[in-house]
């Protein structure tokens, strides 16, 4: 059974399923300073007009090195997860920014008409960086953020790299936090017009969230425009999905870009799939899993264990591409 969800109902659905608190400081931030020696843990606190990130240089070399930008999901923010995988990349050699696209302090607190210009400043700002040889450039996000990467891959070709978990092949309505009743808007923008956006299908109780991706695929022939068009990149892509993803249908998403891809004489794209894991089949491990939670099922899907099984297999393999590729 299907029926057209209301907007305040859509809302709460969202909020439930995506929210998490957004981190607004990292221990041990410094102020920017280019002359001083830098420690193995610093952390360079960016809070420019249009930029809101975190810079995990790398310790200097000889020459300049390669670079990510990074940001994570609909919890915006600069996140803890994120901050620990951007810390785990700097330690294999990296150049991380940590961007905050909406949701932090001064940004949109809706994931809804966010610029595309945001990003655009944060991988001009990390290409003019010292340390970054901006011929070795890479971007990395996941779930909405993994939405976003591929935009920008499709967008801008100094991106050398894409890393994309649970990963979209549309661009999607946006997300509004507010709860005022309003259907969203289109979850980006460009020139403050809206991105092109593919509408929620219905909601089914049956399978709650899932649905509303699931049964708005079933539309993407009558808004080929929301379609992210993987082909105007030359970037090679790494995608990770778990085939029980229960926010959305991240495996079909991410074989549809590779189909594109294929078709439309686009990137290289590698697709690791973990049929067990749900929406976190990817990032940095954690360090232990405790026994009696291991078999828990997740809201996102998948179990802890399933989801820490995906992760340990994939994020040696998410080094290795970045290393092979930058």
């Amino acid at each position: 059974m299907s029926f057209s969800i209301r907007p305040q109902v859509l809302a709460a659905c969202l909020a439930a399923a995506l929210s998490l608190p957004a981190c607004q400081t990292t221990p041990g931030m410094q102020v920017r300073e280019e002359t001083a020696p830098r420690a193995l843990d610093e952390v360079i606190a960016i809070r420019e007009d249009g930029l809101i990130a975190n810079y995990y240089p790398a310790m200097r070399a000889d020459a300049p090195g390669p670079a990510i930008l990074m940001f994570g999901g609909s919890e915006g923010g600069l996140s803890e997860g994120v901050a620990r995988d951007a810390e785990a990349l700097r330690g294999e050699g990296f150049s991380v920014l940590h961007l905050s696209f909406y949701r932090y302090e001064g940004q949109e607190q809706n994931l809804e008409l966010v610029p595309l210009e945001r990003f655009d400043r944060a991988l001009y700002w990390l290409l003019s960086s010292a340390e970054v040889d901006a011929g070795r450039v890479g971007i990395f996000g996941t779930s909405k953020g993994a939405e976003a990467a591929l935009i920008m891959a499709s967008r801008r070709g100094e991106i050398d790299a894409v890393v994309a978990i649970s990963p979209s092949n549309v661009a999607w309505a946006g997300i509004n936090w507010a709860f005022d009743g309003r259907v969203p808007e289109a979850s980006w923008s460009v020139d403050g017009e809206p991105y092109p956006a593919l509408p929620y299908g219905d909601f089914d109780y049956e399978t709650g969230l899932y649905s509303l991706y699931a049964n708005g695929l079933q539309a993407v022939e009558a808004h080929e425009e929301a379609v992210v068009a993987v082909e105007g990149s030359d970037a090679p892509m790494l995608l990770i999905c778990g085939g029980s993803d229960a926010l959305w249908p991240s495996c079909p998403m991410a074989e549809a870009i590779n189909t594109r891809a294929e078709a439309k004489d686009g990137p290289e794209v590698t697709v690791l799939f973990y049929p067990e894991a749900g929406h976190g089949a990817g990032g940095l491990p954690s360090e232990r899993l405790d026994p009696e939670t291991a078999d828990d099922l997740l809201d996102w899907g998948g179990t802890r264990a399933s989801n820490r099984g995906a992760q340990q297999d994939s994020w040696p393999k998410i080094v290795a591409f970045l290393k092979d590729t930058l």
